[in-house]
């Protein structure tokens, strides 16, 4: 009896260890499993990971890239802007510079009309002035012995004769010319008169030549007999 329960128990035994170790294995190889399962599973994600952080590498990479495209565009778009500024500040400038050497050559222009109207009034007063010349030379010469010539520089000369009674063609002459004021001048005297300044003055206020001839004419006659 106490055999059998022995046998019994022993074969309890037996069955309880054969059991137990057939769990253990198969929890030993589940452990196996998980533990690979695991490092599959560690090394997917590392990979996943790694993809992830190259492609956000790029995206930062790619970011700043653009970011220094826009610094650029940014300082080109200034640099132009300032041209453009630099460009309109001289045409401004040229423009008035145009208006003011338009107002320059207008005033040039009025300038210059006034100038030829006074020349042309010089020339008219001239061409009169030299008509009463010749119509007194015409006069004086049968008169008064008076020859005019036109000589250098726009002068006129004039020559007296018949003053000396000992030697009625000796010549008594003077130049008369106008200056810039396009007043009478008077030089070269030959015999030299003192008094030809004053001669000189009184035609420039009075404009009668006549008198100034005569008054030429009677200082040359007074020298000779004095």
């Amino acid at each position: 009896m106490v055999e059998d329960e022995l046998a019994l128990f022993d074969k309890s035994i037996n069955e309880f260890w054969n059991k137990f170790k057939s769990t253990v294995s198969d929890t030993s190889c589940q452990m196996v499993g998980l533990r690979d399962t695991y490092k599959d599973s560690i090394k997917a994600f590392a990979e996943k990971l790694s993809v992830k952080l190259k492609e956000e590498e790029r995206m930062v990479e790619m970011f700043l890239e653009y970011q220094n495209q826009i610094c650029r565009q940014n300082k080109l778009i200034q640099e132009k802007k300032d041209n453009l500024l630099k460009l309109i500040a001289e045409v401004k400038g040229k423009k008035q510079e145009l208006e003011a050497l338009t107002a320059n050559i207008q005033d040039l222009k009025e300038e210059y009309a006034r100038k030829k109207e006074t020349i042309s009034s010089a020339n008219k007063a001239n061409e009169e002035r030299l008509k009463r010349l010749q119509k007194s030379a015409v006069v004086y010469k049968d008169r008064l012995g008076l020859e005019i010539r036109k000589i250098y520089g726009d002068k006129l000369q004039f020559i007296f004769t018949n003053i000396d009674p000992k030697h009625p063609e000796s010549p008594f002459m003077f130049s008369l010319c106008l200056n810039e004021a396009r007043d009478y001048e008077v030089s070269d005297s030959a015999p030299h008169l003192e008094c030809l300044e004053e001669f000189q003055e009184n035609v420039r206020k009075t404009n009668n030549f006549s008198a100034f001839l005569a008054n030429v004419r009677k200082a040359f006659t007074a020298m000779v007999y004095n």
